[in-house]
């Protein structure tokens, strides 16, 4: 169900006359944020595993934000290419795709989306615990942390190992490094980032606030290392871009001199990035205060919300935020939606995806068929 994002909540009381708390999953958000996705006719899309949630964010009109949570088992790297939509999720990784003739006759709500993404095929990975997800020259990567290596998802394997850093002696489901993001480059994987090289069973730990390193695929040399946790390598316009999510910085590298820029610091764990024209959509965790993992940044001690941040690119300004007050504290990815203001999602949790059917030409809700009457012989 579509769920209208509060920006004012209306403070309530319960018999204590304790302030009411805030619905789920709502939210607040900068004025100008509805108009700037209608403008660029976009949503968004963000992937929260501590909420079990894909969540589609859209203009619902100049002045209005709607969202669309759906159900997904630890939902964490997403990937779009055209008209279709990978999710990485617990143990399997979910194709959708675009069927707008479904959206005309969605039972729930008829007449209501213009781009609906359903389930066309389910890769069955295992307890791999992939992060990013990128289309590229050969089909479908992912990043493997679990076995600390980059992979093809298709249906041949659970996987198919294409690549692991130097230092990583052998392949096995142990997190050794941390593997963790990848940017691509003319649909090849370029340069990915890990949190350690190291080479034992969750080695990275020990060192996680400053071990942090990027990998030039091409010369398979570690060209940056000593970061806080770098997260979201991304390539833009020939420059890479990562996140150094220990110290809440978006950073732009050089890689001839193997130096960076800080762009912007923000007040929070940053982690998940996307670009649309001349704007960066960067998401934002809320730090639990009681997790080992996190306690010790640098960053947990300023870290406020949980959302989105947009940044306009040629100025390192940022113009416009999203703010969760509720449900949401920590997200893993954001990803761009163009060409669409309001767009549906079925996930495969609910029997109504088997439904819809979807041809080249047209498309079908199947009317779900009675199980038979079973009647004794009373002779």
């Amino acid at each position: 169900m579509d769920q209208p994002p509060n920006q004012n909540p209306e403070p309530g009381s319960f018999g204590t006359g304790q302030p009411q708390p805030p619905p789920p999953f709502s939210c607040t958000y900068a004025p100008n944020i509805p108009e700037l996705l209608q403008q660029m006719n976009v949503s968004i899309a963000i992937s929260t595993y501590q909420a079990g949630k894909v969540i589609l964010i859209s203009p619902k009109n100049r002045d209005e934000l709607i969202q669309l949570p759906r159900n997904f088992a630890k939902p964490m790297g997403i990937a779009v290419q055209g008209q279709k939509m990978a999710i990485a999720s617990l143990s399997e990784v979910v194709i959708l795709g675009n069927a707008p003739g479904l959206a005309k006759d969605y039972p729930r709500q008829p007449d209501t989306y213009d781009f609906f993404y359903t389930p066309r095929a389910t890769y069955f990975t295992g307890e791999v615990d992939i992060h990013d997800l990128e289309w590229g020259n050969e089909g479908l990567w992912a990043i493997n942390t679990s076995f600390s290596c980059l992979s093809i998802i298709n249906d041949d394997f659970s996987f198919t190992p294409k690549w692991q850093p130097s230092f990583i002696s052998g392949l096995a489901p142990e997190d050794r490094c941390h593997l963790n993001g990848v940017a691509f480059e003319h649909g090849e994987p370029r340069y990915v980032t890990a949190l350690g090289a190291t080479d034992t069973p969750g080695g990275w730990r020990e060192n996680k606030a400053t071990g942090g390193i990027l990998i030039d695929l091409q010369s398979n040399e570690i060209i940056l290392e000593g970061l806080p946790m770098p997260h979201s390598p991304r390539i833009y316009n020939d420059q890479l871009y990562l996140l150094l999510s220990g110290t809440g910085e978006i950073v732009r590298v050089n890689t001839t001199t193997r130096k960076y820029d800080i762009l912007k610091g923000l007040n929070g764990f940053v982690r998940g990035m996307d670009r649309y024209g001349d704007y960066l959509f960067i998401a934002l965790s809320k730090l639990r205060t009681t997790s080992k993992a996190f306690q010790d940044l640098p960053v947990s001690e300023k870290s406020a919300f949980a959302g989105i941040v947009v940044m306009y690119l040629p100025t390192a300004s940022t113009v416009g935020y999203i703010k969760y007050e509720a449900s949401v504290d920590e997200i893993f990815d954001v990803c761009v939606l163009p060409g669409t203001t309001r767009p549906g999602l079925l996930n495969t949790l609910k029997p109504e995806y088997k439904m819809g059917i979807s041809l080249p030409e047209t498309s079908f809700w199947a009317i779900p068929q009675k199980p038979p009457e079973h009647t004794e012989n009373k002779s």
